[in-house]
C-alpha cells in the first residue's frame, strides 16, 4: 500500500463512525491533492437514497471530526456526495453487488500492457476482479486498482425501438 492509499484508508477509518452514527453507509473516500490544498470527497448512501440535506448533515458531522483530529495538513475542501449513476466502487463487496454490470477501472500499474479497462464485471475473488472486455477476461488485482466506477447504461439505446 502506497502512502496515498494509506492516508485514504486512515481517513476512511476516522470518518466511518461519524457517518454511520447518522445511519448512512460510507461507500468510500477520494482524496486528491490540488497544489497546497486537498479535496476530500466522501460518498454516502442509504436505502432511501440521498438528498442534499443528507449531504449537508454528514458534512457538518465529518467537518467536526476533521477539525478535532486534524488528519490533513494544510487547507482542504470537503465534499459529501451521493454515489450517482456512475457509482464509484471502493470495496470488494461493491464489485460483488454489481456482477454483470459494466465498469471502468483505472490501475496504478499496467496489466496486459494497459492501465484503463472498461468491461463487464464477471467474477470477484478474494484478491481480484475479473473484467470481461470484448471476448477476453482480464484479472485485475484489487491492490492495483486506482479507481473504479460503474458505467451508466445507455438509456438512448435501451429505448431506441420505443418510437
Amino acid at each position: 500500500m502506497n502512502k496515498h492509499q494509506q492516508k485514504t484508508t486512515d481517513l476512511t477509518a476516522l470518518i466511518r463512525p461519524a457517518v454511520e452514527a447518522l445511519d448512512y453507509e460510507l461507500l468510500g473516500i477520494e482524496l486528491q491533492k490540488q497544489g497546497s490544498n486537498s479535496l476530500i470527497r466522501v460518498y454516502i448512501d442509504s436505502d432511501a437514497g440521498i438528498v442534499v440535506q443528507d449531504c449537508e448533515q454528514v458534512s457538518v458531522q465529518v467537518s467536526g471530526v476533521l477539525e478535532v483530529e486534524d488528519p490533513i495538513s494544510g487547507h482542504y475542501t470537503l465534499e459529501v456526495s451521493s454515489p450517482g449513476i456512475d457509482r464509484p466502487l471502493f470495496e470488494k463487496a461493491h464489485y460483488q453487488k454489481f456482477i454483470g454490470d459494466r465498469a471502468s477501472i483505472k490501475l496504478e500499474n499496467t496489466t496486459s500492457g494497459q492501465k484503463n479497462f472498461a468491461g463487464i464485471i464477471k467474477e470477484v475473488t478474494e484478491c481480484d476482479v475479473i473484467l470481461q472486455v470484448d471476448n477476453a477476461n482480464h484479472i485485475l488485482s484489487f491492490a492495483n486498482i486506482k479507481s473504479a466506477r460503474l458505467v451508466p447504461k445507455d438509456i438512448g439505446k435501451e429505448h431506441a425501438g420505443d418510437t
